[in-house]
């Protein structure tokens, strides 16, 4: 009777998926129209109507460095909301900004992975190359500076890892955005700063910045010719930033897998792969296990840091 019971369960869950969706579907971005994680979730939403075959209306919800979005999608119970999210939204939001309203390690749910990106070590043209860079860093100590666009940016949280790691000294300095810090650099208020290779490639193929490295583990294919951090020494830092596909938690398992299934086929076809290359990202489509691997990586190595030097957003 219990295994006749059992089968029947997993039968109508199965019945229940298939049927899924009955109806269009909420794609909300925390971001404007026209930044990164909204071109994202457009070009992920008209290849998913397809796949799914419902409308994918996607709405910004704009504030709060996308925490509006994510409490929003958290609270969401209709079954049919979900998210395209940067990777603070989904993993450190809560312990930069204890007062916010949802915590993202348990109120969203994985769906997978889009697409990373390395941050790039950025200095003046003039700078040392690898390995001497660091070596002019330790000896600089404190006298030297370094910028992001804000405390408790990843550029700020990625910069103070690496402090750590390398046992450098630079002061920080936030900037309102990245292109004060770019001034900053070419001002020479600046020694160093990490920069998204969209930003720091063109400034450092046109020779008004030096190239030091990337953040990720490996090379990246966004930052052509750059070395990683771990070949220049720096052991243990493997740092990218990444955007992701959330869901709420009341959204039934069976339905987060089919939506991981959608997205992670259509992230790696070729067509999604170019798109998502001249936004800067590196495709990925992982799934829902993949994901939650990154964010709790994610939130060991930076919710150490943020903990240790007591880093509270603006």
């Amino acid at each position: 009777m219990v295994a006749t019971l059992a089968a029947l369960w997993a039968s109508t869950g199965a019945l229940a998926a298939d049927n899924w969706p009955s109806k269009p579907l909420h794609l909300i971005v925390g971001f404007p129209a026209g930044s990164s994680p909204d071109l994202t979730a457009r070009a992920l939403a008209e290849p998913l109507e397809k796949a799914l075959g419902q409308p994918i209306i996607v709405e910004n919800k704009v504030g709060a460095g996308g925490n509006i979005a994510a409490e929003y999608v958290a609270r969401a119970t209709d079954g049919y909301t979900f998210s395209v999210m940067i990777n603070g939204n989904m993993t450190i939001a809560k312990l930069l900004n204890p007062s916010i309203r949802y915590d993202p390690l348990t109120d969203l749910q994985p769906v997978g992975l889009i697409g990373v990106a390395p941050l790039v070590l950025v200095a003046p043209a003039k700078a040392p190359e690898g390995k001497a860079f660091f070596d002019a860093a330790t000896q600089a100590g404190s006298s030297w500076s370094y910028g992001s666009p804000g405390v408790g940016t990843i550029g700020h949280l990625g910069m103070e890892l690496l402090k750590s790691r390398a046992k450098i000294k630079p002061e920080h300095i936030p900037y309102p955005g990245y292109p004060q810090v770019f001034n900053g650099i070419q001002g020479g208020d600046l020694q160093l700063s990490m920069l998204p290779p969209a930003l720091a490639m063109n400034q450092i193929q046109a020779g008004k910045l030096r190239g030091i490295g990337v953040t990720s583990a490996a090379r990246s294919p966004l930052a052509p010719g750059l070395p990683s951090l771990k070949e220049l020494g720096i052991a243990n830092y493997d740092m990218e930033i990444w955007n992701a596909v959330a869901a709420p938690k009341a959204m039934p398992k069976a339905h987060v897998d089919k939506l991981a299934a959608a997205v992670g086929e259509i992230v790696r076809s070729p067509d999604m792969r170019q798109k998502l290359a001249l936004q800067g990202w590196q495709a990925v489509g992982s799934s829902p296990e993949g994901l939650k691997n990154r964010i709790d990586a994610d939130v060991k190595a930076l919710g150490a840091i943020i903990k240790e030097q007591n880093i509270r957003a603006q």
